[in-house]
């Protein structure tokens, strides 16, 4: 099987030792380390003229969804993708069920020369970008403080990676700059697609009334907007429990709470319980948000800049990954 394994050396456990590990244990897989998007980019310019059948990516879901980008930018064919969690917020490699990176790539060798189990998973596709999920408010603003408080954490950076520094990071910059901010923006969010759908309180999927092409969906506060393809953000935050109840449509979440209401039931909101007070769910194939203010936006865990108005649709490919709960019971390493 053709194999290639990109490691992002700028993720959270990103090491030589792993491309190492990679080496022996998949001798003929081509293999990089990457520590820029310029290295990962030139290094998808050498698979076009032979791709792989399979492409095991190492970092987290920026990692994955920059490199889903280069491959469609280039005109590479998506092969099979086995995520490795090499990141921070793993959403992917959580929901495919991802054992430690180790132990993945016993299991792809255990597997022999044969592609393992597969899981298909529709993209967000916004800008011309596609990701498993791409929002605007709260998450992306969580994200960039994340990133700029490890920027200045210095000597401390490993005590403030990973869910602990992520929480601390809302406690301490989001949400402060929430309270004694300008509150939600207000957004108008349009359907462009067919009919919308909906999920009641009963967690029953219904049409919503007057919900066709070119209709009003939702006018309001938006703390976080959103559409994903997949139930989570990552650190196993729930942020779209249903993204996967209704076949080819975008799972659409937006929340209209104040930031103190959001933090009082933050672990409800964590666990993805149905129904939350001022959350609105839709299903739809495209549709359009427009703000009364900038908001910052995030694709797949990057954030990309401020935005006042955002179309959302469904990509036209699929993307395969690797089935690693499945691949589990298939081999013993």
């Amino acid at each position: 099987m053709n194999i290639a394994v990109l490691v992002n050396l700028r993720a959270r456990k990103g090491t030589e030792g792993m491309g190492g590990l990679v080496r022996d244990l998949l001798p003929r897989a081509r293999v990089a380390l990457t520590r820029s998007l310029e290295e990962a980019r030139e290094w998808v310019d050498q698979l076009r003229h032979d791709p792989p059948s399979l492409l095991l990516a190492g970092g987290g879901d920026g990692t994955i969804t920059g490199l889903l980008n280069e491959l469609r930018s280039q005109g590479v064919a998506l092969p099979a993708i086995g995520v490795l969690p090499l990141g921070t917020g793993n959403a992917w490699a959580r929901v495919t069920g991802a054992p430690r990176p180790h132990v993945a790539l016993k299991q792809i060798a255990a597997y022999g020369e044969r592609l393992p189990p597969l899981r298909p998973f529709s993209l967000v596709r916004v800008e011309g970008r596609v990701a498993p999920f791409a929002g605007t408010g709260w998450d992306a603003e969580m994200i960039q403080d994340f990133k700029n408080q490890l920027a200045s954490a210095g000597p401390l950076k490993k005590a403030q990676s990973g869910l602990r520094g992520y929480l601390g990071a809302m406690f301490t910059r989001t949400v402060p700059r929430h309270l004694f901010g300008e509150g939600n923006p207000n957004v108008s969010v349009y359907n462009l697609g067919a009919s919308a759908l909906t999920i009641d309180a009963t967690g029953a999927v219904r049409p919503v009334p007057n919900g066709g092409t070119g209709q009003l969906l939702y006018q309001g506060p938006a703390g976080v907007a959103g559409a994903a393809t997949t139930p989570e953000w990552g650190f196993g935050f729930k942020a779209f429990p249903f993204a996967q109840a209704v076949p080819h449509r975008l799972s659409v979440r937006v929340y209209g709470a104040g930031v103190m209401e959001a933090t009082r039931n933050m672990f409800r909101l964590w666990r993805g319980e149905h129904p939350m007070p001022r959350m609105h769910d839709f299903f739809v194939e495209r549709l359009r948000m427009d703000f009364d203010r900038e908001v910052p936006f995030q694709m797949g865990g990057d954030v990309l800049g401020m935005r006042r108005s955002l179309e959302f649709d469904l990509a036209e490919e699929n993307v395969q990954l690797v089935d690693w709960r499945r691949l589990g019971r298939l081999v013993a390493v």
